[in-house]
């Protein structure tokens, strides 16, 4: 695999962050609290973490459905995990290539283009919640009056995340409303421009559409919102168990509202898992209620990396299983869109 700007760019950035994290910090406070902490309660917040991919699995089955029709749990388990492992290890957020790739192997009925399709969805439906739990966490009293994170309010930070996420849904349901007009548009700028891909990238932006299906159904519209929720109460449990393996002191409210800010963080370019771009968030967020930067770094540190191993460990197995390299896994290995005359599935 070759190195890109996308990946170097996350690299920089990551251990920038790092180095910032760290700066100022005396490491041994750090590294007592990691030795001295309850490994109970470690082990019982990495069970949450992990537990949290199944749950995805099981709300990407609700968005493919109606594009591609029912698709078996395991495959869409394994692709998870493989697609997890793929972003720990590797550059520019591979693990959402890797994860429709991954699927594509056990399940040839999902076109590539729908799969990836439907993980847009999959991320717009992250936000939303993620946003709304952002808004949720002030509503304590013990959310700590004009507080800040790298600089910007709480408000402000939901604002810029609401005009992203308006332009992502817009843009989709731009393309489910006027799919026709969206292909002579693409067609007309690719016959100027890249000829050749002309065809297959036009049999791709209808493949697209389609993995968009789940958008015109308002029950599976809330189906997928339920899963989602469920998702991400769950993902904040976990941190909130941590939270009780370090002596950190904080309310539940402050885990929904690390796990937003660490997980809209985590949308940067950044380094493999996340490193550096997980720690900085965590550690702005937690002293916004009071936890000592040395504190809050120990408990970033050691939630990192216990929830990092088991989900990238199944990934790999799985993987290996499957045949699948790491040069597939990072884009190399991808399909190409159905021609006309074979149709999709």
């Amino acid at each position: 695999m070759r190195p890109d700007w996308k990946g170097a760019l996350g690299l920089a950035l990551s251990a920038a962050l790092l180095w910032w994290t760290l700066r100022g910090e005396p490491l041994g406070p750090v590294w007592a609290a990691i030795r001295d902490a309850n490994w109970w309660w470690w082990a019982a917040s990495t069970t949450a973490a992990t537990l949290i991919f199944p749950l995805r699995a099981r709300r990407w089955r609700v968005i493919l459905e109606p594009a591609v029709g029912r698709v078996a749990g395991g495959p869409l388990w394994r692709a998870v995990a493989i697609g997890t492992m793929a972003n720990n290890v590797l550059p520019a957020r591979a693990g959402e290539i890797a994860r429709a790739f991954a699927l594509t192997r056990e399940a040839p009925q999902v076109p590539f283009a729908a799969g990836l399709a439907s993980l847009a969805v999959d991320r717009a439906f992250d936000g939303l919640v993620l946003l709304a739990l952002l808004f949720a966490a002030p509503l304590d009293p013990a959310f700590p009056v004009g507080g800040r994170v790298f600089g910007q309010t709480v408000p402000m930070l939901a604002r810029t995340g609401m005009a992203l996420l308006a332009l992502l849904l817009g843009g989709m349901y731009a393309l489910l409303a006027f799919p026709g007009g969206a292909e002579r548009v693409f067609r007309a700028v690719a016959r100027r421009l890249v000829p050749r891909l002309e065809a297959r990238g036009a049999d791709a932006l209808r493949a697209f559409a389609d993995g968009l299906a789940v958008l015109r159904h308002p029950g599976r519209f809330l189906a997928v919102l339920g899963w989602t929720v469920a998702h991400w109460l769950l993902a904040a449990w976990s941190l909130w168990l941590g939270f009780r393996a370090v002596d950190l002191s904080a309310p539940f409210t402050a885990a929904l509202f690390l796990n937003s800010v660490t997980s809209i963080a985590t949308a940067v370019p950044a380094a493999p898992g996340f490193f550096g771009t997980f720690e900085a968030s965590s550690k702005a967020s937690l002293q916004l209620y009071g936890v000592p930067g040395s504190l809050a770094l120990s408990w970033a540190l050691g939630y990192h990396v216990l929830t990092f191993i088991p989900i990238t460990v199944l990934g790999a197995v799985y993987a290996v299983r499957l045949g699948l390299g790491l040069r597939e896994l990072s884009g190399a290995g991808v399909p190409p869109s159905p021609s006309p005359s074979q149709g999709s599935p």
